[in-house]
């Protein structure tokens, strides 16, 4: 009988520690959690802020005391604080209507190899979105950026411009990045010309999610005017004759302005025009900029270079704050203002989030 006892004891005293040593080597073997999460849960607000002086210059060297963080207008303890390049997951997304043809795909090739072979960071993960009449996945999660940049000189330009729904496919598989930062960069020549969704709902998609969003629109300048005017010929109109004794001659009768011909309607009775297929810059900064990201406009398909550029440049410039949600899950919208010290500095921060239910 003792016997027996001492035995059903040794094995409850090795059972218990075979489970405490399981458990022990499973904490081991869990991942470890990054203190500086990006989510989309409102226990903990994360902001990427990007600092510049007067010039646009990026401003270095800050620390966690020289921010302030201000919630609906009440300032926020900053709880988590980094001025280090983190790994980005970023989305590109081109224009590939046919008016994108030619110069301005060639610019757009060029500018984006450099941008992903020698401007993001090994660790980055990439996707590639295209969109004419609608959007297409060409490439999925990769941090294979030569093979990215080898899908976008395979794409050919034509259809329309599915803006809208090529952003908002973008920003909802950038949000699900495996990396801390997650973008969207938008390359684009026109103004939305096939989209189901309206920029209203592409807003406020952007605005429940952390993904910073920039674009570059290329506008080549005002074309010809929006509508043509027709050419009427009048009947020459011959001078008016005077009598001989009179030395000059004296003012002709004032008569009626001839009203101008009536502006026709443009072709085929609809709204289409050169100006409705132009890049709508309003249009692109009320889509980036309550991201935190921006809107640059540029007028020559060789500038779409520098422009991707300076935006991988921010992307390795910007801080991040963090600081414990105090609005709880009530699904409104919140304004953040993000300030710091000197005056003569510009800071560009997202404007709000949305403390999801």
């Amino acid at each position: 009988m003792v016997t027996m006892r001492l035995s059903t004891r040794s094995l409850l005293t090795a059972a218990l520690i075979l489970s405490g040593t399981t458990a022990l080597h499973a904490q081991q073997q869990a991942p470890k959690q990054d203190p500086f999460v990006f989510r989309t849960g409102v226990e903990l607000i994360n902001v990427t802020a990007t600092v510049t002086d007067r010039s646009g210059r990026f401003v270095r060297g800050l620390t966690q005391d020289d921010f302030q963080v201000f919630d609906d207008g009440r300032p926020q303890p900053i709880t988590h604080f980094s001025a280090e390049r983190v790994p980005v997951s970023i989305g590109i997304v081109v224009d590939t209507s046919g008016s994108m043809d030619g110069e301005k795909i060639e610019a757009a090739r060029d500018a984006l190899d450099r941008f992903l072979t020698q401007l993001l960071d090994p660790a980055d993960e990439v996707f590639l979105y295209r969109f004419d009449n609608q959007p297409s996945l060409v490439e999925g999660w990769t941090r294979d950026k030569q093979r990215i940049s080898d899908a976008v000189r395979m794409i050919q330009p034509h259809g329309g411009t599915a803006l809208y729904d090529a952003v908002a496919a973008a920003v909802q598989m950038a949000a699900r990045g495996r990396n801390q930062k997650k973008a969207v960069l938008v390359i684009s020549d026109g103004n939305d010309t096939s989209s189901r969704t309206d920029i209203v709902a592409l807003r406020q998609l952007i605005r429940q999610t952390e993904v910073l969003v920039y674009a570059i629109g290329i506008d080549a300048g005002a074309g010809p005017p929006r509508f043509q005017f027709q050419t009427v010929q009048y009947p020459p109109q011959r001078p008016p004759r005077y009598p001989f004794p009179f030395p000059f001659p004296r003012r002709p009768p004032a008569s009626p302005p001839r009203p101008y011909p009536p502006t026709p309607p443009p072709p085929g009775g609809n709204r289409s025009s050169i100006d409705d297929e132009r890049v709508n810059g309003a249009a692109l900064r009320s889509i980036t900029d309550d991201s935190g990201g921006r809107t640059e406009i540029v007028r020559f398909a060789r500038d779409l270079d520098p422009a991707t550029a300076g935006i991988a440049d921010e992307l390795s410039r910007q801080y991040y704050l963090g600081y414990s949600a105090p609005n709880g899950h009530d699904g409104r919208w919140h304004d953040i203002r993000v300030e710091v010290d000197n005056d003569s500095y510009v800071v560009r921060a997202r404007r709000g989030y949305v403390a999801a239910n």
